[in-house]
């Protein structure tokens, strides 16, 4: 009796010993093909548990409670890996231990001034935000951020439920800075969205490319790679997208490794895994964007949505420091 007692608990303390490496990534939703998820876990015989969130602000104010404790990998866009990395929340990265970082378009690593030397972050996707048309509804508009004016379309559209995003649209098309510091700007900006506000359904990040494809809006505005996974075969030429004459902002999201990660040895291995080419190319075909990975663009099977050079009149969002108070201020003026 004691040896098979014996035996059972060498069997339990044995378990954890066996147990798959796990790596917790933190990331926004439908941003990574499950069959380049699975790949990953077979090469490396690991599990990935994937939680999402659906802005920065949701992921940081996540961090600054403490609630991210345990995840390995997170992919905050430019403006708050400088933000992080200011407040210490980033571990610097061993580069050498990521070789495939040598694909990334140097072009575009040129215009990574929240980390210019690549201490804390390396970049995955960059684009615009874009307002989405369902022509099946809309048959007329002007290519603008004033299509949000139109009182005809009240109640059938969305703006993103993301501070810089909207404010950041409502600047642009006044012609203002998406960074401005200026509070008489970002005055006229709150009241642009205001004006806004009175057109739209709702502000939000989460089920506006499910809406517009079902026909629930006609007007959206959001990530072009959301509403693109959805739309059915054979119904593309139904749905426009565009950057707003005005222009737009530009984002690059990154891999960063959080302060306190259990999983950073694996952590490199899935960055370095997403800069291989072939994965690059399934993750930039998956989502419709332009790849920063020069050699991925090679293994490329669609058209991007929009090129890069789409993106000249667009303006990165950057870390506007002291002023973000006043951005929370204006933006808590607007949402209540």
């Amino acid at each position: 009796m004691m040896k098979k007692v014996f035996l059972v608990l060498l069997v339990v303390l044995a378990i954890p010993i066996f147990a798959k490496a796990t790596l917790y990534i933190y990331n926004w939703a439908d941003y990574i093909p499950e069959d380049v998820i699975r790949a990953f876990e077979e090469k490396y015989d690991c599990r990935v548990v994937y939680d999402t969130y659906a802005s920065n602000e949701e992921m940081y104010a996540k961090f600054k409670a403490g609630g991210g404790k345990g995840y390995d990998l997170i992919f905050p866009s430019g403006d708050y890996v400088s933000i992080m990395k200011k407040e210490g929340m980033l571990q610097k990265l061993d580069l050498s231990k990521i070789p495939n970082f040598k694909y990334l378009d140097k072009d575009i690593l040129a215009k990574t001034t929240y980390d210019p030397n690549h201490e804390y972050s390396v970049p995955y996707m960059m684009g615009s935000t874009v307002v989405i048309v369902n022509k099946k509804y809309v048959k007329e508009y002007e290519k603008s951020w004033s299509i949000f004016d139109r009182e005809d379309l009240r109640g059938r559209m969305t703006l993103l439920d993301d501070m810089r995003e909207v404010l950041g649209a409502a600047l642009k098309y006044l012609g203002y800075s998406v960074n401005t510091k200026n509070p008489k700007e970002l005055e006229e900006a709150k009241q642009v969205v205001l004006r806004w506000k009175k057109n739209i359904a709702k502000f939000d990040a989460s089920s506006y490319a499910d809406g517009i494809v079902s026909g629930e809006y006609w007007v959206v505005h959001g990530y072009a790679e959301d509403v693109y996974q959805r739309i059915p075969e054979g119904e593309e030429e139904y749905f426009d997208f565009f950057i707003p004459k005005e222009g737009g902002t530009l984002w690059i999201d990154n891999m960063v490794i959080p302060k306190g990660a259990k999983n950073v040895d694996l952590a490199y291995k899935f960055i370095n895994f997403i800069l291989e080419p072939e994965n690059a190319a399934k993750i930039a075909d998956y989502l419709g964007l332009p790849s920063p990975n020069v050699e991925a663009r090679k293994y490329m099977q669609t058209e991007p949505i929009y090129t890069i050079e789409d993106l000249k009149n667009c303006e990165f969002i950057e870390d506007v420091g002291e002023a973000l108070e006043l951005y929370n201020k204006i933006w808590l003026e607007i949402i209540m």
